[in-house]
């Protein structure tokens, strides 16, 4: 059994990270008197077909090897599941009313929301006001959780928030309480010996790209010369390096703010669309964006769009810079059907996201020759009148014409939360 830190010197680094677990098909069996480590339940909108991705299974069914991400087709042959119909609003509202709990342990500087069901807490101010180890604190806030709402928590501890979360994903779920603890001294024997593959942070491609290395193991990654990583990887190379090592300097107080701030949307469709289709679903976003764009009352001067095709088939990736900064939607895209129509090939398109970067102030923009202010002025002006009925109104107070088209998402789309139903 592992001994936790000495805690008589002030504020030990000591972080946790806090996951509900299979959150929203815990929080429908909850809400449904059921017991979530008795019931199938799965939560997927069978209306959309058997095709449809399944966003959670109850711990019942993950005990008995079923994952937690597949679609409706690929469930086992039985009578017996439930299906539940996601309730995003439902989740959104569970899982505030789970930070507010948190913060009844913490301060709201010592609090990290990293998803909708994970926070990261820095519980090293805490453990001597509180008279608790790090285990038994987040022993009493998984209970207080589990009292109050019913729902079920996995927690990672850690000397930093890396190690935090590396100690939730590969032994607290498996654990029979639910927490796991991980001091840096113990990476060589719990850390190092697993697949690459296994490390927070690295997906297939880069994977595959430090096989080709012949870096297999976290140990081999550790030990791999750190001044060659950053030469083929730069600064990516350095955190992967420092990860490898059980090392984050992250600091959970300093709340993050991107460089260079943007907007985007990103739409799963509901079957296959041809490449003569998709054009009605990027006008539809384009919209949506552009109205986002100016109740914040920015402007854009680059515009990034990604397209997904059916069937693990690929897709690509590539952004254009504008010559000024603009919140015009027909501007906007049109830019975005020129990335379009230049790299889109005749395969069934199933995803689509596009975002607008290199955002600035509306009160900084800057006109050209070519500009007719006036007809400018005048077509804000229209634009932003019709946000504001569709901001007081609804979304689909106001449509375009092609909203009637089969192949139109739009009006569906405007009664979901984060792609499913509110």
């Amino acid at each position: 059994m592992l001994k936790e830190k000495n805690l008589a010197q002030p504020f030990p680094a000591v972080v946790a990270v806090l996951d509900l677990k299979s959150f929203y098909a815990v929080v429908e069996c909850v809400d449904r008197g059921l017991d979530p480590m008795t019931t199938p339940l799965v939560v997927a909108d069978k209306s959309r077909g058997t095709g449809t991705i399944i966003l959670a299974v109850s711990p019942y069914l993950r005990a008995q090897g079923i994952p937690s991400r597949l679609r409706v087709f690929e469930l086992p042959k039985r009578d017996d599941i439930v299906f539940a119909t996601p309730r995003m609003s439902l989740y959104l509202q569970q899982s505030a009313q789970v930070m507010s709990i948190l913060l009844d342990f913490v301060g709201e500087d010592d609090l990290h929301v990293y998803s909708v069901d994970e926070a990261f807490l820095n519980l090293g101010p805490y453990l001597k006001l509180y008279q608790q180890t790090p285990r038994e604190l987040m022993k009493t806030i998984k209970d207080t959780i589990y009292k109050k709402m019913k729902l079920l928590a996995t927690v990672g501890i850690g000397d930093n928030p890396f190690l935090a979360k590396s100690a939730l994903d590969l032994e607290a779920k498996k654990a029979k309480d639910g927490i796991a603890i991980w001091h840096q001294e113990e990476i060589q024997n719990k850390f190092w010996p697993l697949p690459i593959g296994e490390m927070w942070g690295i997906a297939s491609r880069m994977e595959h790209r430090l096989h080709q290395l012949g870096i297999m193991t976290v140990g081999d990654l550790a030990q791999y010369p750190e001044h060659k990583l950053i030469a083929l990887y730069g600064v990516m190379g350095k955190q992967l390096h420092q990860h490898a090592n059980g090392i984050d300097h992250s600091n959970i107080r300093e709340k993050y703010s991107p460089k260079e701030p943007g907007i985007s949307m990103g739409q799963v469709l509901f079957r296959d669309y041809t490449m003569e289709e998709t054009p009605v679903v990027i006008r539809e976003m384009c919209d949506d964006l552009t109205l986002r764009l100016r109740l914040q009352a920015h402007l854009t001067s680059l515009v990034h769009l990604s397209i997904g095709y059916s069937a693990s088939l690929g897709g690509f990736s590539h952004q254009m810079s504008l010559m000024r900064a603009t919140d015009d939607e027909d501007t906007l895209y049109e830019a975005l059907m020129r990335i379009y129509h230049r790299y889109v090939e005749a395969k069934p398109i199933r995803n689509v996201t596009f975002s607008f970067r290199k955002l600035t102030d509306l009160d900084k923009e800057q006109l050209d020759l070519f500009t007719d202010v006036e007809t400018t002025d005048k077509k804000r002006r229209l634009q932003v009148t019709l946000a504001q009925i569709k901001e007081r109104y609804g979304h689909n107070a106001v449509l375009r014409t092609s909203a009637l088209l089969k192949s139109s998402t739009t009006r569906d789309r405007h009664e979901l939360i984060g792609g499913h139903r509110k």
